[in-house]
């Protein structure tokens, strides 16, 4: 069965990675969202396995983190693991104290910690 990933406050060039990245070791498709509205309601949706979130949002350049927050706040998506994606560990220990998964950076994809950090959500 295909996982979901949906990828948040990316840009383009950086959503164009982590969808390669997740092809390339998943059976998984990614879908994308600029900001909490859209990823809102594409959680509402349902079957989303992992989300990604930037940050920093592309769109409008708010906190990421606040994504995060309210995705872990909510009784319906709380249980849903999510991962921060930035090079800054302050930002990446505050995401995991919002209750994220330990992230990863941009520069990282082609680590294989990384592809071990996301396969616990993906296999």
């Amino acid at each position: 069965m295909t996982k979901r990933v949906l990828s948040v406050g990316q840009c383009g060039p950086d959503h164009a990675m982590i969808t390669t990245f997740v092809g390339q070791h998943f059976d998984a498709e990614v879908l994308s969202a600029a900001q909490w509205d859209d990823a809102l309601q594409m959680l509402e949706q349902g079957g989303v396995d992992l989300v990604l979130v930037n940050r920093k949002l592309d769109l409008d350049y708010s906190d990421g983190l606040e994504i995060i927050r309210r995705i872990k706040a909510d009784t319906r998506f709380g249980k849903i693991p999510c991962i921060l994606v930035t090079n800054y560990a302050e930002h990446q220990q505050a995401a995991i104290k919002a209750g994220a998964e330990p992230g990863f950076g941009k520069n990282q994809y082609g680590d294989p910690a990384t592809r071990e950090k996301v396969a616990r959500f993906l296999e």
